[in-house]
């Protein structure tokens, strides 16, 4: 009877850590970028927040596409070019922030094509093995503008 109790009090702490790690890191806003149906490709941004220690955002899965990739942004010889990234560090207390201009998520080979205002999940995978689902919208905004219109409600 103890060996079960110990069992199932680790594996009850195994699960509260694992939860843990997913309740420090929360999706602040994003959007996924709304292109013509002739473009097999599109990319998502949006703003993680960790309210814990130091993670890396190590990958991304969703049904919608063939393949989901962290990319960056690199000039190389004044030209400026896409690289594919292992992955992404989301700093102790900090946000990470993908956008148009620098680090983002490229979608490859959509499977159809994407309407504005349509829910997309993408299944975003981290160094310590968690997963974390979020629900970002399809839109043709870029997040400059929406940053622009929030920025404006709060004052």
């Amino acid at each position: 009877m103890k060996h079960i109790f110990k069992h199932a009090f680790n594996f009850v702490l195994l699960s509260c850590t694992s939860f843990s790690v997913l309740a420090n890191v929360m999706l602040v806003e994003g959007y996924v970028r709304a292109m013509p149906p002739s473009v097999p490709n599109t990319a998502a941004y949006f703003t993680l927040m960790n309210h814990g220690p130091e993670i890396k955002l190590v990958g991304v899965e969703t049904v919608i596409a063939e393949e989901a990739q962290l990319h960056t942004l690199v000039e190389e010889a004044g030209v400026i070019k896409m690289k594919q990234q292992t992955s992404f560090t989301i700093p102790e207390h900090g946000n990470l922030e993908l956008a148009p201009s620098g680090d983002h998520v490229m979608i490859l080979g959509l499977k159809q094509p994407l309407k504005v205002n349509e829910a997309v999940n993408l299944k975003l995978k981290f160094d310590d093995g968690t997963d974390k689902v979020i629900s970002i919208k399809v839109t043709k905004q870029d997040m400059t503008k929406q940053h622009g219109e929030m920025e404006h409600h709060h004052h």
